[in-house]
């Protein structure tokens, strides 16, 4: 099953739209927040994929929650912005709350930073900004969750 990560968009739902499209056998998306809004119309044009949506520090007075925990391709994912989890400062808590909830893999954004790491049982994946990354490229990720194991990647844009 293929999953694809996308955060921090700010206002950039062209950009959305293309990550889509250029992967059309995702069953599942995350957004991890920073204009939700980005996102929610793009459901109805890709219905045939499960989104899962959260919003972030810069999305005020929005109905989604900032933390989540799904169960995607037979794993459990703990999904999250990471502003409250402080995660400009390490994911030390990030891996502790995943952890916590049972979760093989935590997602976050906030950071504008694409990274993966494996630590402590736990595939940790940021998939960047998608529209104003700070490690010098926009990025999204996609994960790959088979029989055999987890494979998470980033995409640069």
């Amino acid at each position: 099953m293929r999953v694809v990560v996308i955060s921090d968009s700010h206002k950039r739902s062209d950009i959305i739209e293309k990550i889509l499209y250029d992967q059309p056998n995702a069953q599942a998306v995350f957004f991890l927040g920073d204009c939700a809004s980005d996102i929610e119309d793009l459901q109805y044009i890709f219905p045939d994929k499960k989104f899962y949506i959260l919003s972030g520090n810069c999305d005020y007075f929005s109905a989604f929650p900032s933390t989540a925990v799904a169960t995607v391709g037979g794993k459990k994912i703990f999904y999250t912005h990471g502003h409250t989890l402080s995660v400009k400062y390490g994911v030390e808590r990030l891996i502790e709350s995943a952890k916590q909830n049972g979760c093989e893999i935590a997602l976050y954004g906030h950071t504008h930073i694409s990274k993966i790491l494996y630590e402590n049982g736990v595939y940790v994946v940021n998939p960047g900004s998608c529209s104003c990354g700070r490690d010098f490229h926009e990025s999204y990720a996609v994960i790959d969750i088979e029989k055999n194991g987890i494979m998470p990647i980033i995409v640069k844009l």
